[in-house]
């Protein structure tokens, strides 16, 4: 008598509808690439038409489906109306952001607000918007917030994102209190120092790097594809009880 084996969970995303903002470039557009080749249909938002354009062509090439939404998150009033005149989503990817480095007694106000109105601001009210449309189809959904280590640890230069990364971290938590009972999924992507538009200034300080690699404990770096596995993780039925969690993608630097 054979033994009954419990279904295998999916990761396939067919039928699903994913933005992905900050998806121009970098981890943004590597993981609309992975959503869309695990059958989602993408829709690609950031500020450059020309480089969105290009980016869905690639997609499509490669035989996915993607659609652009030009908009700036830093213009909420006109990124919300974009977003709202979109139709629903299954899938967020908050993963718009930026960074104003430099030490913590030079940094000014006009820093202060231009990290925080994307990083916060910017993310809280598109997650609000996509997160509308998701209880109001009733087929609940997935939400991504690209976060970071500095959302759990401190970084040298890094105040006011790290103030910013930990406040998407308790926002998080607490949309996934509120929204669980809408089958709506909350969650964090925390990566390390990837090699991507925000982090090319650091990755050519020489003395900044070495400390860089001595607090990754495999060694390196990351790179756009070590992000992409987990979006889609998160994105899919197989992490369909994993809500206000942080997944850390940072080579052991928070491990101590």
């Amino acid at each position: 008598m054979s033994t009954p084996l419990p279904n295998p969970p999916s990761f396939r995303l067919e039928g699903k509808r994913a933005l992905v903002t900050g998806a121009s470039r970098g981890i943004g557009l590597a993981a609309a690439a992975a959503l869309a080749d695990a059958g989602a249909s993408v829709v690609l938002a950031a500020r450059s038409r020309a480089d969105l354009t290009a980016g869905a062509e690639a997609i499509r090439k490669a035989g996915g489906t993607a659609e652009i939404l030009p908009l700036d998150v830093a213009d909420l009033p006109s990124a919300l109306e974009a977003i709202n005149g979109a139709g629903a989503f299954d899938i967020l990817f908050n993963n718009a952001g930026i960074n104003r480095p430099g030490p913590f007694l030079d940094a000014t106000p006009a820093d202060f607000d231009t990290v925080f109105s994307v990083n916060v601001r910017a993310a809280y009210f598109i997650a609000q918007a996509v997160s509308r449309g998701m209880v109001a189809q009733g087929r609940g959904g997935s939400i991504i917030q690209t976060s970071s280590q500095m959302g759990h640890v401190g970084g040298i230069d890094r105040t006011i994102y790290t103030a910013s990364k930990h406040a998407l971290e308790g926002l998080t938590r607490a949309m996934a209190i509120e929204l669980g009972k809408h089958n709506v999924r909350v969650n964090t992507v925390c990566p390390t120092f990837v090699a991507t538009a925000l982090t090319a200034s650091t990755m050519q300080d020489p003395v900044r790097m070495d400390w860089i690699r001595s607090k990754i404990h495999l060694g390196r770096t990351g790179e756009v594809t070590d992000i992409t596995g987990a979006v889609v993780f998160l994105a899919s039925d197989a992490a369909a009880l994993i809500t206000g969690s942080s997944v850390m993608i940072d080579g052991g630097w928070t491990a101590g």
